[in-house]
């Protein structure tokens, strides 16, 4: 994997032969974790939906991460605001160290902007420690469960306001 390349975050396909394996990379890992049931995942065909923005970060042809937002409707659970939910955030373990994750939520976060949403929430796991940091480093804030997620203790909920 080189670092002399610079990093490039760009919109791309999830089916993308690159990005279905990381994907799959991701699926492995955080079957790892927790059981199934406690791992929300969108498929490849849901992140197609025009709803999702999915990102990829990449360093020439090496692809060395990805993450998503997808737009999502008011609930109660929100406050009664469209929200945009993160998805699918992953670095490969070799790339991790760079930054690359917050460049990927920067851009991901700017995105909804642009759609016009002005709240971001997200679902994590407990043991994603990394995960953890880059989201509490980037201003999200602990908060309730929400879109249905069961409060199963595996899970921890995130959201971060979005100045326009």
């Amino acid at each position: 994997m080189s670092t002399n390349e610079p990093i490039v975050i760009r919109p791309e396909r999830p089916d993308h032969p690159q990005v279905a394996a990381l994907l799959v990379e991701l699926d492995a890992y955080l079957g790892m974790l927790y059981p199934p049931e406690a791992n929300h995942i969108l498929d490849a065909e849901a992140l197609c939906d025009p709803a999702v923005d999915f990102l990829a970060a990449w360093s020439g042809a090496d692809l060395l991460g990805c993450g998503a937002t997808r737009c999502m409707p008011a609930e109660p659970a929100s406050g009664g605001r469209a929200y945009g939910e993160l998805k699918r955030m992953m670095v490969r373990p070799a790339a991790r160290g760079r930054r690359i994750g917050a460049l990927l939520l920067a851009e991901l976060e700017a995105r909804l902007r642009r759609r016009g949403v002005g709240l971001a929430l997200l679902e994590t796991g407990r043991d994603q420690t990394q995960a953890v940091r880059l989201y509490e480093r980037a201003g999200y804030g602990r908060r309730a469960p929400f879109a249905g997620y069961p409060d199963n203790g595996l899970s921890l909920f995130y959201a971060k306001e979005l100045a326009r």
